[in-house]
């Protein structure tokens, strides 16, 4: 979606954006990039396709416009999760 309103606001002839997205798990040791070289993490591989007349500039600048998004930035922090549960009003069972 960030790339389709990225290229609208531009007047970019985008047409169609696809995003195809592989996971697993690997050992921290085999990451390059990581400073944790402990246990192991999520990989995610990202591979997006584009469908429209663009040149290989605009094509660039949306690969950066993507690592930029909101989903791709929550993913790519450190992330908190706390979960509680929420006590919700029975209504009396009928016979």
């Amino acid at each position: 979606m960030t790339l389709l309103l990225y290229a609208r606001h531009k007047g970019w002839p985008l047409e169609q954006v696809e995003v195809i997205l592989s996971h697993q798990k690997i050992h921290a040791k085999d990451c390059a990039e990581c400073e944790n070289k402990e246990g192991k993490i999520d990989r995610i591989e990202r591979n997006i396709r584009v469908k429209g007349n663009l040149t290989r500039e605009q094509q660039e600048r949306l690969l950066q416009i993507a690592n930029k998004c909101p989903v791709h930035l929550t993913l790519t922090r450190t992330n908190q999760i706390i979960s509680s549960l929420a006590q919700v009003d029975k209504e009396p069972n009928p016979l």
